[in-house]
């Protein structure tokens, strides 16, 4: 199974501390073997977590413009926003089990790329505008096309994998969400034929369809 870029140290701090107190509870009768037992448990059990958190599946890149995350499509709405203008943004909520890797939605260059400190409400409710984000404009042969990585509950870090100036191909991998998270992009109304995609959908990111571009 692939992982996650920057992955190791999550999953080997526990596992490994689950192996030390295997051999302190074997070797030293000192040591509690229910509390050996107990940490033992819960560090195994928090290595599995972090290898089914920080899976990095390859994925078979779709057509048109594809999602950016996978998860549920939790609002589809017409807003103008000041770099993209007139345009649709499509809210996906990325629950806990989700894949967390966010992939490009099309070809482009990574404009800007601006990280901004915040709080951290549940992601899917409005109050989590304010919550710390990550938002990057795309150049793209349909217009600027925007990504905001926002950060929930317990996804307390961003990680950026591309930086300003980078091109990029559709369904190219360009940061996780560590720990649960929304992300939302906004297309140009003008240039979008069809959105693919309705509120309440479970999609793949790089693989399902999110918008048909305009002939």
């Amino acid at each position: 199974m692939k992982l996650a870029q920057g992955s190791t140290s999550w999953i080997l701090s526990p596992f490994l501390v689950g192996i030390i107190f295997v051999i302190l509870g074997t070797i030293f009768a000192g040591v509690s073997r229910s509390v050996s037992l107990f940490v033992t448990v819960i560090s195994f059990l928090l290595t599995g977590f972090f290898l089914l958190f920080f899976r990095d599946p390859e994925r078979k890149v779709g057509n048109g413009i594809v999602i950016p995350a996978d998860g549920r499509i939790r609002e589809i709405n017409k807003v103008t926003d000041p770099d993209v203008g007139k345009c649709t943004k499509i809210s996906t909520f990325m629950n806990i089990y989700n894949v967390h890797v966010n992939r490009m939605p099309m070809d482009g260059v990574i404009k800007d790329i601006t990280h901004h400190d915040g709080v951290h409400i549940p992601a899917f409710r409005k109050e989590s505008e304010r919550n710390e984000r990550v938002i990057i404009n795309i150049k793209t042969d349909i217009g600027t096309i925007k990504i905001i990585q926002i950060a929930g509950t317990l996804a307390r870090r961003i990680v950026p994998y591309i930086k300003k100036g980078d091109t990029l191909k559709r369904g190219e991998k360009i940061g996780i969400i560590r720990l649960g998270s929304r992300v939302d992009v906004y297309l140009p109304s003008k240039s979008i034929k069809t959105i693919c995609v309705k509120e309440g959908d479970m999609v793949k990111a790089g693989e399902d369809a999110l918008a048909e571009i305009n002939a």
